[in-house]
Order: C-alpha cells, then sequence, then structure tokens
C-alpha cells in the first residue's frame, strides 16, 4: 500500500492514474514482477504482486521514483509524494490471497465510491471478467483464477461471486491506522489483559476468548501477524477472529 504524503491526492486526473499503470507496466517487463491486482483511489494505492528477479523493495522504488518525477514536473511542485515507505504485508496462504484481492476490489465500493466493484475503472476487477480489458497486458491473472477452479470459465464466474460477497475483512494487515501501540508496550498489555481474566500464559490457546483478542486489536491497533506473534496464535485464527 502507498499513501500520498500527508493523506493528500497522488492522482489529479484519470491520466494520472493511466501515467501510474502505464509505469508498472514498463517496471515489470522481464518477469521484474508479476502483478495480481490492484485499485487506484485519490490518495492511495493497494497492489497485491510476486516477485520476479527484483525483491519488492527495488521494485516499488523505481515504480514511485519515475510517477515522482512525472507529477512533479506536470504540476510544477517539489518534494515527497508519497508518506514514507511503503507498507507491505507477506501473503502466502491461499485463504489470505482471495481475502487480499477481495479487499483490493471493494476498495471503492467500502468508500462509498460506486455500488459493485465493476462499477470502478481503476481496479483489476474487471479485468478478470473481460479479456479485453485494457489493463489485462499488465496482469498475471491465473494464479488467483487457479483458487477457483482448472476450468477458465468456472473459475471466472466464482471469482465474480466471491469478490462481490458482503464482507467484513477490512484485511487488517493493511489498514491506515493513525496510532499503533510500541510491541514493547502491546505484550505487556496483553500480559495485563490475561491476569485480568485469570489467564495462565500456557493456557492461551486453549482459554483464550474472542473477544478479548477484539479488544487487544482494538486497543493496539497491531496489525494480525504481530497479534499472532505476542498471543502465540495462529495467524489464521486471530484473522478469522477478528472478522466474526
Amino acid at each position: 500500500m502507498l499513501r500520498g504524503n500527508e493523506k493528500k491526492d497522488i492522482f489529479y486526473s484519470d491520466a494520472d492514474k493511466l501515467r501510474f499503470l502505464e509505469t508498472m507496466y514498463e517496471k515489470k517487463q522481464g518477469n521484474r514482477f508479476f502483478l495480481h491486482a490492484f485499485c487506484l483511489m485519490n490518495n492511495h494505492i493497494h497492489l497485491m504482486l510476486s516477485e520476479g528477479i527484483e525483491d519488492v523493495s527495488r521494485v516499488m522504488k523505481r515504480i514511485t521514483v519515475s510517477y515522482v518525477h512525472y507529477f512533479n514536473k506536470k504540476y510544477k511542485r517539489v518534494g515527497h509524494l508519497f508518506q514514507d515507505r511503503f507498507k507491505s504485508e507477506v501473503v502466502d496462504q491461499e485463504s489470505y490471497i482471495l481475502s487480499l484481492v477481495r479487499y483490493i476490489h471493494q476498495n471503492p465500493v467500502k468508500a462509498g465510491i460506486v455500488e459493485k466493484p465493476s462499477d470502478y475503472r481503476w481496479s483489476s476487477y474487471n479485468c478478470y471478467l473481460d479479456e479485453n480489458n485494457y489493463f489485462v497486458k499488465m496482469l498475471d491473472i491465473d494464479v488467483v483464477l487457479g483458487l477457483f477452479s482448472e476450468d477458465r470459465k468456472a473459475a471466472v464466474k466464482k471469482f465474480e461471486e466471491y469478490m462481490n460477497e458482503d464482507s467484513a475483512e477490512s484485511f487488517l494487515d493493511l489498514m491506515e491506522e493513525e496510532e499503533v501501540m510500541d510491541e514493547e508496550a502491546a505484550s505487556e498489555l496483553f500480559e495485563k489483559m490475561l491476569r485480568e481474566h485469570g489467564i495462565e500464559s500456557n493456557k492461551v490457546k486453549t482459554e483464550l476468548p474472542d473477544s478479548l483478542i477484539k479488544e487487544f486489536r482494538t486497543k493496539t491497533n497491531l496489525p494480525i501477524r504481530k497479534i499472532a506473534a505476542i498471543t502465540g496464535i495462529n495467524k489464521d485464527k486471530v484473522n478469522k477472529i477478528l472478522r466474526r
């Protein structure tokens, strides 16, 4: 995820969004990386990609440097465009892949910009449904569709159904939280919460109620992977608890 500096817009027009996508297409040539999903909002970007011959840091640097040069020159400005470094999260399980793709495609819906994913031009959603979509050239869609079915037609149908299901997920590891508690302080808080609930540390996995995990998340704003590390609970299980 990339966000505009001070949450300011990074796209002033459709032409800017198109330029960013064309820049990504240019920079991915030679299998430098593989792009599976994207969504461009006015002040932030969501991408799901996998590494090719370059690591993700190098990939993002080449894309952002090129776009910032274009943007600053076009609008006669100087200085930073993006806020800090991009945020990223490793996605290494099938359930996470599908959850992330749905989260990305539902972003403009949850923001109230459109009523359904297919109404939004600047995401990869329609590329999965229409092989003639202009942006298909830059996407590697087989990974996602292959998780639904080996039959392409059936996979596309299942993809569309899944992408449009009501979901409370916000893909917590990519949330744009304002304040995140320090890990050391969060660990101390968790131990305190265990004591208050009369739960011994060695019995967390069997006795910890879902409500305590949700309360811990609310108080700390920590991403799933860090909550899992502190509590000792599997990341998938934490994700399921927070989505209930």
